[in-house]
């Protein structure tokens, strides 16, 4: 495989590569990828979450993936295993056009220390 150079590209490969291990081939959307980050970072592998545990999973992974930007500092695992952050820095208010390109940033950024590409 060629080195992939800008974030669009890669961006578009993490796409293709979780949809066909994920989805059967439909293409994830931005909210898909960042529940399984969550479940990815909560390591108690697949099983059936509640709802209320599905929206706990997707903020354990917007903290994951925006601590290196140092909005979000991990703090402690609680009894259950879940990691818990706390805020550093409040996050700037960005128009949904900029969260979005932020967050894919943020998961290229994720998926590259992973060495996934």
């Amino acid at each position: 495989m060629t080195e992939k150079n800008t974030t669009k590209e890669k961006w578009d490969t993490v796409i293709e590569k979780l949809s066909t291990q994920f989805a059967d081939g439909d293409s994830l959307n931005l909210d898909a990828i960042i529940y399984l980050i969550g479940v990815q970072e909560l390591g108690q592998g697949h099983r059936k979450f509640k709802k209320d545990e599905k929206v706990n999973l997707m903020h354990i992974a917007i903290c994951k993936l925006l601590e290196p930007y140092g909005y979000y500092e991990f703090d402690f695992f609680d009894n259950d295993g879940w990691p818990h952050y706390k805020e550093k820095t409040k996050l700037p208010n960005l128009k949904p056009g900029e969260q979005s390109v932020l967050m894919k940033e943020a998961i290229v950024n994720y998926f590259e220390a992973l060495d996934f590409f």
